[in-house]
This record gives C-alpha cells, structure tokens and sequence, in this order.
C-alpha cells in the first residue's frame, strides 16, 4: 500500500519525501522493522521510539511516522509528521488492512469485571445462532474455529487489524473484544469502528497504573465518548457509574439492570450449584451458568444480541446452551463428596460477587473454605480490602500467594492481613506456598464443603521473581485430591 492510501483520514502535519511509496508492512518496535517497513515513533513511559528511527532506517525503514522531525533527514526515506503517533498508528493500521472493523460488527466490552466472561458467552452464543465469528479475549483469540494464544487483554492496534482482516477474509460477520482500559489509554483501539460497546461494573482495580479511581473512570468513559453516532451503547444501570459511561455518547443509549427500571430487566428466580431459572423482559429460560453475577454477564449478552437483530425467543435459546467460560465459576465435585470451585476472581469486588453466589446458594450446612491471594507489583490499596472481604464471607480464609512477581509473599500477605477485622482473626490462616494452601483447604474440608480457589482462574502459570512456572489451579486440585484420598 502507497503512503498516500495509509495516511487517508490523518491529521498529517508535514511530509517530507515520496508519497507514493509502497510500504510493505508497520512496525512501532524497531527491532522487527524488514527492508520497507514503515516504523512508527511513539513516546512510551520508558523510552521515546524516536530515538530509534535512525537504527530502523538502518535496518531497512524507508517511511517514518514521527511528531519530531530528526535534524538531519535521510535521502530515499519519506517522513510523515502528525501530532500524536500512538493516535496516528491506529488508523494507519485500519487502512492498511483495508479498514476490517468497518467490513463486520465490532462489538466492544469494557468495565472491571466480566469483560472476558462476556466476550466469550457472545461468541458462543452467536455460535449457537449459527455464525462464525471473531473473539479477542484475555483467555484466547478466535477466528471461528482457529485459537490463537492471547497475550494481552487488549492487543496492541495492528494485531488487532490484522486479525479483524483475517475474520473478514473467512467470513465472519461479527467480533467480539474484550476492551481493556490499558488499551483505552495506550490508544489500543483507535481507529476502530465500534457497532456496540457493553459496560459491565466499575470497582477498583488497576490504580498501580491509573493512580487514582477518577483517572480509572476517565479512562473507561472514553471509550463511550469516542463512540460514533452509528453505535449502540449498553450500560449497566445498577452500577452508579454506568450512568456516567453514558454522559457524552453520541451513541444510541441503552441500559441493563436487575434493581432498576431499564431496556433490559432480568431477574434470578431459582439458583443452585447447576445452574439458574432467570426472566428477561417477562421470558423464562434455564442456564447451567451460576451465580448473580452471571446474571448480569447473561443480560448484558441478550441485550447486545437484541440490539443487534435477533429475536428474544432465538437469543434465549442460544443462551440456554451455554457452557461455563474456563476459570470463571468453574465447578467439580471429588469423589469424596466435596465441592470445589476454581474462579478468577482478583478484585475486592469480584471476590465479594463469587462469595456472595455461594453463599446464597449453599444451605450453610456446609462450610466454606476459601484459597486466594493478591498479586504483587500491583494496586496495594485492594490486599486489606480483600482480606477483610474472604475472612467476613468464608468459614475459613487461606491466604497465600497469586502471582508474586518480584515482591516478597510474605509482605503481600502481611497487608492482605492488616485488613482483617478481630472478630473474624480465628478464621483464618496464611501458608505462602499456593499448592500447600490448596492442600491445606482440602484437608480441612469435609463431605459436603465448598472450597473456593480464587484469583487465577484460567491462567496456567505463577509468575515467581520474573519467572513464570506451570500451576494450574485445577490440575493441582486433581493431583492433590487423588493423592492425598489413597
């Protein structure tokens, strides 16, 4: 593609050089940059990219994306200078994949909690609708049925263009994608064309790298402003910000709610470790997912499937065929009788939401035994906070590590602790290694106990001093388990 096509719709400041020059591919690390490429200079939070443009002329850069100009300007290189590069690179990336978010509906899931549960369950459930489709989640990204390994929760820009433009190339008429306000902030989806974005919640979560919880909303709500006139956006209403999501929208503005009056009103009827009786909008339906936040994961999913065409009747149907997403209220019950439930709960409030369902659930004959941790190099304010949320709810709380990254287990569990209040000091014990609380919690419990493993959910690693070694909660739940019942 010439530069003229790739710059169409940009803010150019200046160019200098050919403007019909063929660009064979975009790169913003110029490690990768091939003979052709076209690299672009973005400022990071560590280094500055346009200290490298010279290397990358060196290695075959023959156009440059900058916001400084270099002093002295290559021969036989073109130089575009815009204002923002991180901005410019979004829609750079939309054109040279032919503008793929705009060929297939792109729909947008952000909020604290639920992004992945939600993007996963439209995916399926438009599977069940008889589409093939697009999914860009934490866990996985999917292109029907090809799986491609997720490496972050929202992929840098081109990544995503490319994938949208194989989605397109295969069919696909829908994409679903978890929005991630890291890559709000880190301008991840500029340039996208958005059908519908959904809101789920806002708790606190991710202050190590937003500072403060209005910055966090901040961050959230442009992910709505942004939005064109042609989208739909779905809030959740009994969320006090999810109002707020929807202030500056010029999107059509629709709502979800289980407390309040809105577009889309459910209600949780029956519960219990198999599943729920709910009502949408006055329709009954049974779903083997648990727990009350799912019912607003479910709602959220009808409201957007709705939005988007289908009929209530067809939409329920496919719901009612849903599996659990992997790592999400993950249930299996031992031989002996106990019942163990693996989430990724990693938040005050997710905790609290996964607590609060078992315990509606469970007759309180049973005790509840509840693993978790906090991970290290990350938001400090929340470990009390948990602390005192998995002592309050749970029979007996085992605190233990997450990923501790380069922190010290030992320091994490110490402020997990601080938050612990005294009348619940007896109901809790801390083993730093994560398979021996696990141990421990399976020792401890008895037929008929729920054991709650909490905080790494899908994730097959522990991440140790910048290491990441193989855990899978529910391997070394199994392993345990068969064990330790010889």
């Amino acid at each position: 593609m010439i530069i003229t096509e790739l710059v169409n719709r940009i803010p150019v400041i200046e160019i200098h050089g050919d403007n019909n020059r063929e660009v064979s591919e975009l790169v913003f690390d110029s490690r990768k940059v091939t003979e052709n490429s076209l690299y672009i200079a973005m400022r990071g939070t560590v280094v500055d990219g346009h200290s490298f443009i010279e290397s990358s002329i060196e290695k075959g850069a023959k156009t440059i994306v900058c916001e400084e100009l270099p002093e002295t300007l290559a021969e036989n290189v073109t130089y575009v200078k815009v204002k923002d590069s991180a901005k410019a690179l979004g829609h750079l990336a939309s054109n040279f994949y032919g503008n793929p978010s705009q060929k297939l509906k792109l729909i947008g899931v952000t909020g604290t909690n639920g992004k992945t549960s939600v993007s996963t369950l439209l995916f399926d459930v438009f599977k069940n609708l008889g589409y093939d489709s697009a999914l860009l989640s934490t866990v996985e990204i999917r292109i029907g049925e090809e799986i491609i390994p997720a490496t972050h929760t929202t992929p840098d820009v081109i990544t995503i263009n490319k994938i949208l433009a194989e989605a397109v190339e295969k069919g696909c008429e829908f994409a679903f994608m978890e929005v991630s306000s890291h890559g709000i902030a880190q301008n991840r989806i500029e340039g996208l064309h958005f059908k519908v974005a959904g809101f789920t919640n806002l708790t606190h979560d991710h202050l190590d790298y937003h500072k403060t919880f209005e910055e966090y909303l901040k961050t959230k709500k442009r992910f709505f402003d942004e939005l064109e006139d042609t989208a739909i956006a779905i809030t959740n209403v009994d969320d006090k910000n999810g109002n707020v999501m929807l202030q500056n929208t010029k999107a059509k503005k629709k709502s979800y709610a289980l407390k309040t009056m809105a577009d889309f009103h459910g209600k949780l009827l029956e519960v219990d470790f198999n599943g729920m009786l709910l009502n949408f909008n006055g329709k009954e339906f049974w779903t083997t997912l648990t727990g009350k936040f799912n019912v607003y994961n479910l709602l959220l999913v009808f409201g957007i499937a709705e939005e988007l065409g289908f009929e209530q009747d067809e939409i329920l149907q496919a719901i009612s065929k849903l599996k659990r997403v992997s790592g999400r209220f993950e249930t299996f019950k031992s031989d002996g009788g106990i019942f163990f439930i693996v989430d990724y709960a990693h938040t005050p409030d997710a905790l609290e939401n996964i607590l609060d369902s078992i315990n509606d659930i469970r007759t309180k004959n049973e005790r509840l035994i509840t693993v978790f941790g906090c991970g290290g190099d990350r938001d400090h304010s929340k470990r009390p906070e948990m602390g005192n949320i998995a002592t309050k709810k749970s029979t007996l709380a085992i605190i233990t590590s997450d990923n501790p990254r380069t922190e010290e287990p030992g320091q994490i569990i110490k402020e997990i602790e601080a938050g612990v209040e005294p009348q619940n000091f007896s109901k809790y014990t801390s083993i730093p290694d994560r398979k021996e609380a696990i141990k421990m919690a399976i020792k401890f419990a008895e037929p008929k106990d729920i054991v709650l493993v909490a905080g790494k959910g899908h994730e097959t690693y522990q991440e140790i001093n910048g290491v990441k070694h193989h855990f899978d909660d529910k391997e070394v739940i199994n392993e345990l388990w068969k064990l330790m019942s010889k």
